[in-house]
């Protein structure tokens, strides 16, 4: 298995090699990992080549002894990029890694042609911020299986559960096949708690960008998705209807026709 040595400890990867055309890195959401990723791969590793990363304390990566910021994740994120010698690569970060693409686009700019932003926030309203300590909470009463299920109804849109692609109780066994312990969600929450407003500095980043987000996003809602949107200079909005905040379980389909007529055509 493919280990980047940080300056944080080892990052897993996976590269599904495509080197002739432009190069993807996804970016995955507070407790997914590369799996996460994998109904959205299959409908672009043709076209792209495909770089796949869990963040220091996520999925196979290794844990560091204190927390790192977006803008600490971002920096690993893009040493990595250039250890594999990618001149150029567009970020496709959702949710927690939207908003590590957002710092790489800031203060890598000039090796992002494009990126893609999913059911992100720049900032953190009120309610955003109560859900965040309600996780905390059941995370502290209850360890990860607690907080998994406190979790799974925010991250999930209300028309999943009336039709769910994959049963309620087989995702709720995948998370549990898979727990994180809480010394890792912790020192990822970090990360949110201690982000200032980003707004003003998206107003920096000058080339194309496609914001995606569900109708039915309880966490990151449309409405913190048109704050981004309406601050970046060169944006592309999409809001899937009846979709929630998991857009990469929830909406893989439409992600990979959105990513394609954003990027290819």
């Amino acid at each position: 298995m493919p280990f980047f040595q940080s300056v944080y400890g080892k990052v897993y990867y996976e590269l599904h090699a495509n080197p002739s055309r432009p190069t993807l890195v996804f970016i995955g959401g507070l407790t997914q990992s590369t799996m996460s990723w994998t109904g959205v791969i299959a409908g672009l590793k043709n076209d792209f080549q495909c770089l796949l990363l869990d963040l220091i304390f996520q999925g196979q990566s290794e844990e560091y002894s204190e927390y790192l910021s977006f803008e600490q994740h971002a920096g690993v994120v893009h040493e990595l990029c250039l250890s594999l010698n990618l001149e150029n690569y567009i970020p496709v970060g959702i949710s927690y890694g939207g908003a590590v693409a957002m710092r790489l686009m800031t203060h890598y700019g000039s090796y992002i042609p494009k990126c893609v932003l999913i059911s992100t926030f720049a900032h953190k309203p009120k309610h955003f911020e109560a859900i965040g300590e309600s996780w905390l909470l059941a995370l502290q009463k209850g360890g990860y299986e607690m907080f998994s299920e406190v979790l799974m109804p925010w991250a999930l849109g209300k028309s999943y559960y009336e039709n769910p692609l994959i049963p309620l109780e087989v995702l709720k066994q995948l998370r549990q096949n898979f727990p994180m312990s809480v010394s890792r969600l912790q020192k990822l929450v970090m990360a949110t708690a201690v982000s200032q407003d980003y707004r003003n500095e998206l107003k920096t980043f000058k080339n194309p960008v496609l914001v995606i987000f569900g109708e039915e996003d309880l966490i990151t809602t449309p409405e913190m998705g048109q704050e981004i949107f309406k601050n970046l200079p060169t944006a592309k909005w999409v809001l899937i209807a009846k979709k929630g905040h998991t857009l990469n379980l929830e909406a893989a389909q439409e992600l990979i026709n959105e990513i394609k007529k954003f990027l290819l055509f």
